[in-house]
């Protein structure tokens, strides 16, 4: 990945972990590599333990950040919590899925928290 491209990565977690503390949630990790995957934030409020995948674009000319999270990204945030809790991370009453999209442009951020984005599989 290019070093441009990282670096506004790694500012968009930020800026998504601070968000999300100031909103209600206690952050517990951020950076979280589960073999060849990442988890960018998980966050818990009361007994629900979000992950949540971080999408940070500078425009919206290749689409929303949210909308960037598909399939097969969704498979994988899925394999990568379920080793997450089996390697030992905390056990909630529920685990939920959530995007963060950070736009940042033009002087102004912009952050679309969407909860739940999608469910977790039963099998």
């Amino acid at each position: 990945m290019h070093n441009a491209t990282q670096r506004l990565g790694l500012l968009g977690e930020r800026i998504a972990a601070r968000w999300l503390s100031q909103a209600g949630y206690d952050v517990v990790a951020t950076r979280v590599r589960v073999g060849r995957r990442d988890l960018d934030v998980i966050a818990r409020r009361g007994d629900t333990l979000a992950i949540v995948e971080v999408k940070t674009r500078q425009g919206e000319e290749f689409g929303g950040p949210v909308g960037a999270v598909g399939w097969q990204k969704q498979r994988q945030l899925v394999r990568a919590a379920r080793e997450w809790v089996s390697r030992g991370g905390q056990m909630p009453g529920y685990i939920r899925f959530d995007v963060v999209g950070v736009l940042v442009g033009a002087g102004r951020v912009r952050v679309c928290h969407v909860e739940n984005a999608f469910q977790l599989p039963t099998s």
